[in-house]
């Protein structure tokens, strides 16, 4: 299985944020959308950064409620890795665990935002596999 599949089953929509937005407001984004990261974009398509739940903690963390005034340039995570379309699934989860990471934006050819992956999707898509397998086996071993 791949990316692609992922982005079928779940849609490509990617929640972004700009720079210049407060944390507060991207705090406010995650919670409203009940998700871990946001892609920091400018025009939507280029990736300027990542900014995760942890990136928000580092910060309140350093600066205490004054964190929350401050922009998203100022905590999000610049050196964001990405992943592509046809990427298998089994690529991500090594990348994920190596660079301990919970999202990969997907990007087209010229390095345009498409979509997003989390590490919750790719375990429901394992389990999917998983459970497709175990009754193609059980199915396999009781002449069904």
């Amino acid at each position: 299985m791949n990316v692609h599949a992922i982005l079928t089953a779940k849609g490509n929509e990617v929640a972004t944020i700009g720079q210049q937005a407060s944390l507060a407001e991207a705090a406010n984004e995650l919670r409203e959308r009940g998700i871990g990261a946001l892609v920091v974009s400018d025009d939507g398509t280029h990736i300027d950064g990542i900014l995760s739940e942890r990136d928000i903690v580092r910060a309140l963390a350093a600066h205490g409620a004054n964190a929350l005034g401050k922009t998203v340039a100022s905590a999000m995570s610049t050196k964001v890795y990405t992943c592509a379309d046809a990427d298998p699934v089994e690529r991500l989860m090594g990348q994920m665990t190596e660079q301990r990471i919970r999202h990969l934006p997907v990007v087209d050819g010229d390095g345009a935002l498409v979509g997003i992956v989390s590490i919750g999707d790719i375990v429901k898509t394992r389990l999917g596999q998983l459970e497709n397998e175990n009754q193609a086996l059980s199915d396999y071993i009781h002449g069904r």
